[in-house]
């Protein structure tokens, strides 16, 4: 199975025809999606001027793509690294449980509910707000937008409404239309939005 820079490798190479390059692109989106699969494609074709479904895409708009989507790659790639080292050094000091973490590969790190509705600004610059507003206090509005309107999904049937939610699971943005990590919010907030959705 190729790799990331295997498949921009592919993307890059001019003996390659459109339709593989293009191809490729796509499959770079199977390592690293940050705004989902299908978010993140639509946001290159409408940043990039590729149309979606063209498999004859110009060369230079998808090198152009590749590239945007390199870009934050390697800021996640940071993050992640450091955020690792970071661990390390709480567990040599006897900290076992941080107070949260991020427990994916890269895929959906800024989900968004609607893959029509995604953060204005590069993919690099989204990621860079959110690990912003990760290191930070948390806060009550959008880490990306800065939106106060958070939207909670309806509450699930039963006692335990948020039982079994992932931790990165949240409200979404009414601006930006993210699902806002949890993490990035504060308790007050959670507790608040959580409340007024049930």
């Amino acid at each position: 199975m190729a790799g990331f820079r295997s498949l921009a490798y592919q993307v890059r190479d001019a003996r390659n025809d459109r339709a593989l390059r293009r191809h490729s692109l796509r499959r770079c989106l199977e390592r690293f999606a940050p705004y989902g699969h299908r978010a993140t494609w639509w946001h290159l074709c409408d940043r990039h001027g590729i149309a979606p479904e063209d498999r004859g895409a110009d060369p230079l708009r998808l090198v152009a793509a590749l590239e945007e989507l390199e870009e934050a790659r390697a800021v996640w790639l940071e993050y992640e690294r450091q955020f690792a080292a970071r661990r390390r050094r709480e567990k040599h000091d006897g900290v076992r449980r941080p107070e949260w973490a991020w427990g994916g590969s890269g895929d959906a790190v800024v989900r968004c509910a609607d893959p029509g509705v995604r953060p204005e600004g590069t993919l690099g610059e989204v990621l860079r707000r959110l690990i912003t507003a990760l290191e930070s206090e948390p806060g009550t509005a959008c880490p990306v937008c800065g939106e106060e309107e958070l939207r909670w999904p309806a509450a699930l049937p039963g006692p335990s409404a948020w039982a079994g939610a992932w931790s990165w699971d949240g409200p979404v943005c009414g601006g930006c239309g993210i699902v806002v990590p949890r993490p990035a919010l504060a308790e007050a907030a959670v507790g608040h939005q959580a409340a007024g959705a049930a």
